[in-house]
């Protein structure tokens, strides 16, 4: 299975999904923390989570996925909702 079919399988499997640096008890970056705090805030206490530090494919898969260049990246029912900088704001989407 290639790195693309992982992460599709992961993201249409799974109602949230966050790649992230480091694991929601152990979070690596202050912006991967900050998502974790954001779906827990939002009373998201289950969701998946794949630390792209321990795996570079799927750290540069993800983001050739999404065609978006940060981590943290955030997917709720299959659909990209951003990263770490557009999370916390509602009503605001990626740009085009």
């Amino acid at each position: 299975m290639s790195t693309e079919d992982t992460i599709r399988e992961q993201i249409t499997q799974h109602p949230v999904v966050l790649y992230m640096k480091g694991t929601p008890q152990f979070p690596q970056c202050g912006f991967s923390n900050a998502a974790v705090q954001m779906l827990k805030g939002c009373g998201v206490n289950s969701f998946f989570s794949v630390n792209v530090l321990a795996d570079d494919s799927v750290r540069q898969g993800i983001k050739d996925y999404s065609n978006w260049p940060t981590i943290p990246q955030l997917y709720v029912k299959g659909e990209f909702v951003g990263g770490a900088d557009i999370q916390g704001s509602p009503g605001r989407t990626r740009p085009a």
